[in-house]
């Protein structure tokens, strides 16, 4: 077990050992100074060219969103209708269906929101042509829309007043070329040369030691994996994901793995205190999200390595953990930090299912999407926390006596307003979904939703609760991840957790950016004696209670009808 302990210790050191320069050289790449990736820059050009775009033409905070929107929704339709024809399409060697126009319309959504929500199963759901020129295409764009949204909210805080925030195109395009694309070719060799699959052949099939033949779905796998992960998507190519022994073969390849899906966050942190010249607020504020992740990453260890009290009731040892549903080859310690990472980061993919986890793990797996903020995905884990960042300059302006005041800019009426609508955006939509879904479920003889409602649930009870709870909240957060007890491929679910996803993809993009954009053009107020500084740890544990009183009063009533009576009558 303390082998265990040193793997996750080691895992997380490695991560900042490249996260932190990392995002050094982000800053670099997008505040336009020299970085040895410039040799890209002719390429980068023709793309500007064969797209008709003039990266220099400056953009306010408007602009930067109808572009984001715009071509979202032009991606949109195109993969919706790639999923509802697949099966009439090149690149399909296993013969796998043509989606329904319910999950057709559930799945593209999710990989266009950066999330992994699949109410398919990967190698029997889609064809080979839909896996790649779909959802690995969207795995590259969703990840870069985040990190050209967040580039937008560091521009507006970097000068003193500034109306014109650069170009999105140029963002977004920097995002893929100089970041995403060359890490994304690394880590699939690392892949690839340890037993994932990585060419275009159809299944395989083997004996095995009972003299069963069995058929096993492979393709190009690795390509996949590694920008699912570097993304913070989580789409899996297999229905297991990276519980999948071929989708991840080793130690060695979930060390990779979970690593690759925590550095750009990181990096984004340092980035933007590099960027915008404030490297100390830069450093509090990933000191606060690290804070965050060790408060939900201790506890998930501990009930995972403390086994099922049921078992141990009947005199079996539980010295090894709590292993249902985990991999014998990552063990539960590994399994634990997989689970938080994946859930505080909305990366989404999973080694062990989570609907095996013990209930107060399921508890802090919840607990990490619904703040949503401590590192979060792709860029927009810092916008995010920015909401926080706000309300928190807000009720402390008012508790000193001080006039609000956010880099040299006051924040008044119109950001706080802004923030608030946000902030309670999240609640609305879990709790209405998870309400709505109950009544649907409890309802049995008055609607037709393609199942019937009784059979979405295994366990109807605490745990049938929180199965809900959870597919609404990974919704929400653009995580993906899900209690795989609950039967979500029916047209409640897909309907329902799509409109969920959408909205809570890009309001909480288009509220920070407007924030940002709004402050970003007031004048400049430089500091004094009575400024209230951001930069201070003090400012950082201000912070931080924030985010866990707001989330501790919208969440506590719901985790208390779910993962903690699941948790006590455990015990009882």
């Amino acid at each position: 077990m303390n082998t265990e302990l040193l793997g996750i210790a080691a895992t997380f050191l490695i991560t900042l050992v490249i996260a932190i320069p990392l995002g050094k050289y982000l800053a670099k790449v997008f505040a336009g100074e020299k970085v040895w990736t410039d040799f890209l820059s002719p390429f980068e050009n023709g793309i500007y060219k064969l797209s008709g775009i003039n990266p220099r033409e400056q953009m306010n905070w408007k602009q930067h969103m109808k572009a984001m929107l715009t071509i979202n929704s032009v991606w949109l339709i195109y993969g919706f209708f790639v999923l509802l024809y697949q099966d009439k399409l090149p690149l399909n060697p296993d013969g796998n269906p043509g989606m329904s126009a319910d999950l057709s319309f559930n799945t593209i959504i999710s990989f266009v929101v950066n999330c992994n929500l699949q109410h398919y199963s990967g190698e029997t759901g889609v064809s080979y042509l839909t896996q790649h020129f779909v959802l690995m295409f969207l795995h590259f764009t969703s990840a870069a829309t985040g990190i050209a949204s967040a580039i937008v909210v560091f521009k507006a805080f970097r000068d003193k007043t500034v109306t014109s925030l650069g170009n999105f195109w140029e963002f977004f395009v920097r995002s893929i070329t100089r970041l995403l694309l060359p890490l994304s070719i690394i880590i699939a060799l690392i892949l690839a040369f340890s037993g994932t699959p990585a060419s275009y052949k159809g299944k395989d099939q083997y004996v095995s030691l009972q003299g069963d033949t069995v058929n096993v779905s492979r393709g190009p796998a690795a390509q996949m994996i590694a920008i699912k992960h570097l993304g913070t998507n989580g789409g899996g190519w297999f229905g297991a994901n990276s519980a999948h022994p071929l989708e991840n073969p080793s130690y060695l390849t979930n060390m990779v793995e979970m690593i690759a899906q925590v550095i750009i966050p990181v990096a984004m942190v340092i980035a933007f205190g590099y960027f915008i010249r404030r490297k100390k607020l830069g450093w509090i504020i990933f000191g606060v999200m690290t804070a965050g992740l060790f408060l939900l990453l201790i506890p998930t260890i501990s009930s995972e390595l403390s086994g099922n009290p049921s078992i141990a009731k009947m005199g079996i040892s539980q010295s090894t953990g709590a292993m249902e549903g985990k991999e014998v080859r990552f063990g539960p310690a590994a399994s634990a930090y997989w689970s938080t990472v994946t859930t505080i980061i909305s990366t989404g993919s999973v080694n062990s299912m989570h609907d095996s986890t013990m209930p107060l793990t399921g508890l802090w797996q919840m607990l990490a999407m619904m703040i949503n903020s401590f590192y979060g995905g792709c860029g927009v884990g810092v916008l995010n926390y920015l909401i926080y960042l706000i309300i928190a300059v807000f009720i402390s302006g008012l508790m000193v006596g001080r006039t609000p005041e956010f880099l040299g800019h006051k924040v008044e009426a119109r950001e706080v307003k802004i923030a608030a609508l946000i902030t309670l955006l999240s609640p609305l939509l879990i709790m209405a979904g998870t309400a709505l879904a109950c009544f649907v479920y409890t309802d049995y003889g008055h609607a037709d939703w393609a199942v019937k409602p009784a059979s979405w649930l295994n366990n109807p009870g605490f745990h049938g609760f929180s199965e809900m709870l959870y597919e609404m909240t990974s919704s929400n957060a653009n995580n993906g991840s899900g209690f795989e007890g609950l039967g979500d491929n029916n047209i409640f679910w897909n309907v329902s957790t799509g409109f969920v996803l959408i909205l809570g993809r890009f309001l909480p993009i288009i509220g920070p950016v407007a924030i940002a954009g709004l402050l970003g053009q007031k004048k400049y107020i430089p500091e004094s004696a009575g400024t209230l500084r951001t930069d201070t740890i003090t400012f950082g544990i201000m912070t931080l209670a924030v985010i866990l009183v707001l989330n501790a009063l919208s969440y506590f009533p719901a985790l208390a009808l779910g993962p903690l009576a699941e948790y006590f009558s455990m015990l009882k």
